[in-house]
């Protein structure tokens, strides 16, 4: 099996307002794995799918510094044990790879061992997605994962005790990560493929979309109809300045916005579809 590599870009002092900035641009670009440090932004992508030299003009453009490398497939979970630290959200929920010991203070122990994929908890949009499904009626619900990465809220939702879960990803990396994580977790249940589109997926009384404004822009149309009259869309990926563009998105449909939460510059849009 021929082996990965991997792209990674450090940029160096940035205050958050042009953090928040630099990974939406190099979202953009193709980087879908992002660690910020006091300082310090990591952002990662699979050598071949991310626009290096795009990026690279965009940075200098803005004046911004930073460096850039390529990082083997070998070394990748070497370089995240080295920095992760178990996430703790409330007494709800909490996200610990294989060598931290279980956390009893919490209601639900997810264990994830990252790899390449994005989504363990300690990113601020993915700490507000696990935060607020706390109060969403998943026990019983058919729930939707899209772009699944890590697996974190598909089987958050399994343990929340959904009747059926299903998660997909456009990635097969971040599918053969979410499948290891399952099964860790004996969350074996959930029905996890590869798919770049929304065709086939069955309507679901909650659907998850944690990725970013211009994939839930694209598919939106697809999206709502997957949820069922009655049901709840929690969205994330999204900066603050990407509200208007989401509420535009849902003007004149039967959908209602119930909140919106905000950490470090990014937010989560919970909405509810109208009955009949």
């Amino acid at each position: 099996m021929k082996m990965r590599h991997y792209v990674q870009f450090e940029v160096r002092g940035t205050d958050q307002e042009t953090t928040e900035i630099v990974i939406a641009s190099l979202s953009a670009f193709g980087f879908n794995g992002f660690e910020e440090k006091e300082h310090l932004l990591l952002a990662t992508g699979q050598d071949g799918e991310v626009e290096v030299e795009e990026a690279a003009i965009w940075l200098k453009e803005q004046q911004i510094s930073f460096t850039h490398t390529q990082i083997a497939e070998q070394n990748w979970n070497a370089l995240w044990e080295s920095n992760f630290s178990p996430v703790v959200v409330d007494d709800f929920a909490g996200v610990r790879a294989h060598f931290h010991p279980p956390n009893p203070a919490v209601m639900y122990d997810l264990l994830i061992t990252p790899k390449m994929s994005f989504g363990t908890g300690h990113h601020a949009t993915t700490r507000q997605m696990i935060s607020m499904m706390r109060d969403l009626p998943v026990a019983g619900a058919r729930v939707f994962d899209f772009g699944t990465g890590t697996g974190v809220l598909a089987l958050l939702a399994a343990k929340m005790g959904a009747a059926a879960v299903e998660a997909i990803d456009n990635d097969d990396w971040s599918i053969n990560n979410a499948a290891e994580n399952f099964a860790a977790n004996d969350c074996g249940q959930i029905f996890l493929h590869l798919a770049d589109n929304l065709e086939g997926i069955a309507p679901a009384e909650i659907v998850l979309a944690n990725i970013n404004k211009h994939i839930i822009l694209h598919f939106l149309p697809e999206i709502k109809k997957l949820v069922k009259p009655g049901g709840c869309l929690l969205l994330s990926g999204l900066l603050q300045d990407d509200e208007p563009d989401i509420d535009a998105g849902f003007a004149g449909s039967d959908f209602t916005k119930i909140k919106v939460s905000e950490l470090s510059g990014w937010i989560a849009m919970l909405f509810s579809r109208n009955n009949g």
